[in-house]
């Protein structure tokens, strides 16, 4: 390991004589005594030959609330709490790429140890407002549907609302391997641990060029769950600031509002609609705001994953996201009984910046193309019975007639990236 790196290690490890007491440990949180704290700050808990970390979550009168990092198991009442130095900083760096890495960067891919020198604060305030850039170019993922019909902005931020088994995963694959960013962020939080092995092999196919991995399963303990979707983060925004276009992928954001929920409930907040505390809902702002494209810098593209449970859109955590986010891509389970991939429902979807990206042709033809599909969708019963005689209405005779050629165009390979230009000019085409 590098000197630089050691010195740094050390300047932030906690070497005060003073320290605090457990005084009792429950399920989720440890109850201390002895120590001057606020809220967000590190500290240590010393339990035989262990050092755990945690962080305060709550303040009494002569009294704090640890939420740990690991699980409580083998703690005992009197173990030691040291109070670190700094908050919450990660290592950052370009040794990064290629690498999968939990939320304080240790390499979980058994391809050794990962050496950086820079710092990043997991927790951080957004961009300043009056530096946010404009959001007027174009940002291609590859994908003929989304690129053609819901075009993205650089900087921009969009949800990803799909039920279970829909398709998430691959279309995820499809925008990470598409998309033309020079760097990508993917956070998988609170996922099965299956799937973090297959996500990099069936739909990125091991290919890690320029990739970062950032994980949290569902066995590690909320409150990694929770600030591994903020370090993942704070890994794009070192990129951002090195003037790259990052593209930051989070699956998902509903198991990251379920940490928070666990957290909430046991400091003792109030469960509002499905459980969830008022903390669940204030925590989505703080890390998608995050995203963006600031002035003299790079810019941060980002797609987060909400799951709708039931593919019911009113969920708490999916309505929250929409009013948030600067679009939503809404993945249709009838869509993939149709065998169209990937399933996006254009209806349901909208781009909230593609009028400001795309040209006035583009956004002509996608227009067409969406008057064309809804009039299919509203008329679907009566040609399926055969009650409506061609010739009746023009216009819908004109969307019947282009009916193949539209969900040929919505359909696309898992393993195949389509250029922007390439996709406007085959949206004309079908609408032409």
């Amino acid at each position: 390991m590098p000197l630089k790196s050691i010195r740094k290690r050390i300047k932030n490890t906690s070497l005060s004589p003073t320290y605090g007491v457990v005084k009792s440990i429950n399920a989720n949180a440890i109850i201390a005594t002895g120590l001057k704290v606020s809220i967000g700050q590190s500290v240590t808990i010393v339990t035989g030959d262990e050092r755990r970390l945690g962080m305060v979550t709550s303040l009494g009168a002569d009294s704090f609330t640890i939420t740990p990092f690991g699980f409580v198991e083998g703690m005992q009442v009197g173990d030691k709490v040291l109070l670190n130095r700094r908050s919450l900083d990660i290592p950052v760096g370009d040794n990064l790429l290629g690498r999968v890495v939990d939320p304080f960067m240790n390499p979980i891919d058994g391809k050794g140890a990962i050496y950086l020198d820079e710092y990043e604060p997991i927790m951080k305030a957004p961009m300043d407002v009056m530096k946010r850039g404009l959001i007027d170019e174009h940002f291609s993922v590859g994908v003929k549907s989304i690129d053609g019909l819901l075009t993205c902005g650089k900087g921009q931020k969009l949800g990803i609302f799909a039920g279970s088994g829909v398709g998430k995963s691959t279309l995820m694959g499809m925008l990470v391997r598409g998309s033309e960013a020079t760097i990508k962020v993917v956070a998988l939080i609170g996922e099965r641990g299956r799937e973090v092995p297959e996500f990099i092999a069936k739909n990125l196919g091991n290919d890690l060029t320029n990739t970062v991995i950032v994980v949290a399963t569902s066995d590690d303990s909320a409150l990694m769950r929770k600030y591994g979707a903020f370090s993942a983060m704070s890994v794009a925004e070192y990129f951002k600031r090195k003037g790259h276009d990052v593209l930051f992928m989070m699956d998902s954001v509903t198991r990251f509002a379920m940490a928070q929920r666990e957290i909430g409930l046991a400091l003792g907040e109030p469960p509002t609609s499905k459980g969830y505390p008022p903390s669940s809902l204030t925590l989505l702002p703080q890390l998608m705001e995050r995203a963006g494209k600031e002035e003299g810098q790079g810019s941060i593209t980002a797609f987060f994953t909400v799951l709708v449970e039931g593919d019911d859109l009113s969920d708490p955590i999916a309505d929250q996201s929409r009013s948030i986010l600067d679009g939503h891509i809404v993945l249709s389970r009838e869509f993939t009984d149709k065998g169209i991939y990937p399933p996006v429902n254009i209806l349901s979807s909208a781009s909230r910046v593609m009028g400001d990206v795309a040209t006035p042709d583009h956004l002509a033809a996608a227009q067409k193309f969406r008057q064309l599909l809804a009039l299919l969708k509203e008329n679907e019963m009566l040609v399926r019975i055969g009650a409506y005689q061609k010739g009746t209405d023009p216009e819908l005779d004109a969307a019947l007639e282009r009916k193949e050629a539209m969900e040929n165009f919505l359909r696309q390979s898992a393993t195949q990236s389509i250029t922007f230009e390439e996709t406007v000019s085959l949206l004309k085409k079908v609408v032409s």
